[in-house]
C-alpha cells in the first residue's frame, strides 16, 4: 500500500503525511487498545494529499475494479473532478459516464442509478455525500466494489460501511452497505470547494462532544455497547482542526487537510463497533427530523448544516443537567402515537414507535432508571464533563467556520426548530440528554429558548 511518506504529505501536513496513522489502520498494523489486537477496516486504499493531478489512473489501476469503468457524478463535482477523472482513466480502458440530475440518495434515485450501472464494471464516484450514498448503497446491493474520488469534506460518511437513504415513505435512515475499496482526495479541489460545505463537515466533527456525552449516558444507564477506539484516533487531530476553524471558512488547505482526517477517522470508527453512535446521537436526529418532515418549510440546507445547530442546541441542554448536582427525575414514558400520525403520516410513524418501543417507560422501569440514575449520577456527571466542550466555545468554533449557529441563520422556521428539538426523539432507539428532558417534563420549555 502506498503510504504517506512515499507520496509527500505538504508543508502543513501532520509528520508522516496526511494519511499518517490512517496507513496504519488500513493495513491492520493498529492495534485496538481496548481489545489488544490488530484493527481491521474494510478498505484497501486510503490517499489524501494536496493535489493528486496526474495520479488518479494509478490509484484506480491499484484496485483491479476491471477492465472497463463508469464514473458517477453530478453536474457540480463533474465539472470540480469528475471529468479530470475520466479522461485519466481512459488510459486504463473505456470509460463511460453518469452524470446524475440534482439527485438526492432517496430509494428512486437508486432504482435509476442501478439501472444505469447496469453491466458496469469498475465503478468510480466522485463527489461527496449524496454521489457517495448512491454509488456506495447501489454497489453494496450486489457487492461490486467502487472507489471515491471525494469532492468536498462536507461529511464522514466517506468511509463509513453504512449509507444514509430517504425510503419511499420519506424516513432517513442508514441503511447497512459496504466501504469503498479506495478513497481519494486532491485537497486542492476540497479547498475550492464552497465553503459551506466544508463548515458542514466540520459541523460533523463538532458533534464528538455532545455524541460522546449522550452515547456514555446511554452505556452507564443500559448496559448498551460503548466503545473508545473512535475517539481515540480522532483525538489529536479534533484539536488541530479546532485550531484551524477559521481556515475552513476561508478555503484553506491545511485546515481542509485535517477536517478529512477528522472526518476520515470517524468513518472508520463504524468498522470497529459497526453502529455510527460515537459521531451521531441526539443532535443528529434533529437534523434527520428537519430533513424529513420539514417539507415545504425546508430552506435547502445539507445535512452538515442542521447538525451544526442541533450540536449547539444539545450542547446548552445537557449543560442544564450537567451544572446540576441533583439528578434528574423521571417521568413514566408519555408519547402520543396520534400526534406521531398528524406529524409523520401513518408508515413512518408506525415504524418510529415500533423502534423506540425499548426507551418507552412505563411507571416501573423509570423507577429503576430513576434509582439508577440517582446513584451513579454524581459520578457520572464528572465522567460526562470531561467530554464536554464548552457550548460557548462550540458556537465559536462553528461560526469562525462559516456555519450557521442558530434556526434563524438556517432558515428554518424556528417553531418548527423547536418542534423538531421536542420530537426527534421519535424517529430512532437512540437514548440521549432529549430523552431524560422529555420524560423529566421540561423539552417543551427547553425548546422555546432555542431560536
Amino acid at each position: 500500500m502506498e503510504t504517506a511518506t512515499n507520496r509527500g504529505g505538504g508543508a502543513n501536513a501532520p509528520p508522516g503525511g496526511w494519511t499518517v496513522l490512517i496507513d496504519d489502520i488500513v493495513a491492520g498494523r493498529w492495534t485496538n487498545p481496548e481489545t489488544g489486537k490488530p484493527a481491521t477496516v474494510p478498505y484497501e486504499s486510503i490517499v489524501i494529499a494536496d493535489s493528486l493531478a496526474g495520479r488518479e489512473a494509478d490509484l484506480v489501476a491499484r484496485l483491479e475494479l476491471g477492465e472497463t469503468f463508469t464514473v458517477v457524478a453530478d453536474h457540480a463535482t463533474w465539472d470540480a473532478m469528475g471529468e479530470r477523472v475520466a479522461r485519466a482513466l481512459e488510459s486504463l480502458g473505456p470509460v463511460k459516464t453518469v452524470l446524475l440530475d440534482h439527485p438526492h440518495a432517496d430509494m428512486a434515485n437508486v432504482a435509476i442509478l442501478t439501472e444505469k450501472l447496469d453491466g458496469a464494471d469498475g465503478v468510480v464516484a466522485v463527489g461527496s455525500g449524496t454521489i457517495n450514498d448512491l454509488v456506495k448503497y447501489v454497489t453494496g446491493l450486489d457487492g461490486r466494489r467502487y472507489c471515491v474520488f471525494g469532492t468536498a469534506a462536507s461529511m464522514n460518511g466517506y468511509t463509513s460501511t453504512t449509507a444514509s437513504m430517504t425510503l419511499d415513505n420519506g424516513l432517513k435512515v442508514s441503511l447497512p452497505s459496504h466501504a469503498p475499496a479506495g478513497f481519494f482526495v486532491d485537497l486542492g479541489v476540497a479547498a475550492a470547494a464552497p465553503t459551506y460545505l466544508s463548515a458542514a463537515g466540520f459541523a460533523d466533527c463538532l458533534v464528538r462532544s455532545v455524541a460522546q456525552v449522550d452515547w456514555w449516558l446511554s452505556h452507564r444507564l443500559f448496559g448498551t455497547l460503548y466503545a473508545k477506539a473512535p475517539y481515540i484516533i480522532q483525538q489529536e487531530d479534533e484539536s488541530e482542526l479546532n485550531r484551524r476553524a477559521a481556515g475552513i471558512g476561508s478555503g484553506d488547505v491545511s485546515a481542509n487537510g485535517y477536517l478529512y482526517r477528522v472526518l476520515t477517522m470517524c468513518g472508520l470508527g463504524v468498522s470497529f463497533t459497526g453502529m455510527s453512535n460515537h459521531g451521531s446521537m441526539g443532535e443528529h436526529q434533529i437534523s434527520h427530523y428537519i430533513d424529513c418532515f420539514a417539507r415545504d418549510l425546508h430552506p435547502g440546507t445539507i445535512h452538515g448544516q442542521q447538525v451544526g445547530v442541533g450540536v449547539l442546541t444539545m450542547g446548552r441542554l445537557q449543560r442544564h443537567y450537567l451544572e446540576n448536582a441533583t439528578p434528574p427525575k423521571m417521568k413514566p414514558t408519555r408519547i402520543d402515537f396520534t400526534s406521531m400520525v398528524g406529524r409523520m403520516g401513518i408508515d413512518i410513524a408506525t415504524q418510529c414507535f415500533d423502534e423506540i418501543q425499548p426507551k418507552i417507560f412505563d411507571s416501573s422501569a423509570i423507577a429503576a432508571v430513576n434509582e439508577k440514575i440517582a446513584e451513579i449520577w454524581p459520578v457520572l456527571r464528572e465522567e460526562l464533563k470531561a467530554f464536554v466542550i464548552p457550548v460557548e466555545e462550540m458556537t465559536r468554533l462553528l461560526k469562525a467556520a462559516g456555519g450557521p449557529t442558530t434556526a434563524q441563520e438556517l432558515g428554518v422556521p424556528v417553531e418548527f426548530y423547536r418542534e423538531a428539538v421536542v420530537h426527534c426523539r421519535e424517529m430512532r432507539n437512540r437514548f440521549s440528554f432529549l430523552d431524560i428532558a422529555a420524560d423529566e417534563g421540561i423539552l417543551e420549555d427547553f425548546a422555546r429558548g432555542e431560536v
